[in-house]
């Protein structure tokens, strides 16, 4: 995989049973992406955002219940996380 690809996108809400960022109970859109080593990170924005600004501009998923939750993955796959 090219670094930099994206690896899954999607739509969640933005509260407890979604990918709690601020609970504004928004919709907001995730991108997965591989980093230019062997890592990966999350990034969220607005529905309004287009992907390209969800990957520029977005918020990186921080907490693990909502990294999995978004992108369900093993141990391993999970520790090359990015933080």
């Amino acid at each position: 995989m090219q670094p930099h690809a994206e690896i899954a996108r999607g739509e969640t809400h933005d509260g407890p049973n979604g990918c709690n960022m601020s609970g504004s109970g928004q919709i907001l859109r995730w991108l997965a992406v591989r980093g230019y080593v062997n890592d990966w990170c999350i990034y969220v924005g607005r529905i309004t955002d287009d992907w390209e600004g969800v990957r520029a501009h977005g918020d990186k998923v921080l907490g693990e219940i909502n990294i999995r939750r978004l992108v369900p993955c093993t141990d391993e796959a999970f520790e090359m996380y990015r933080y």
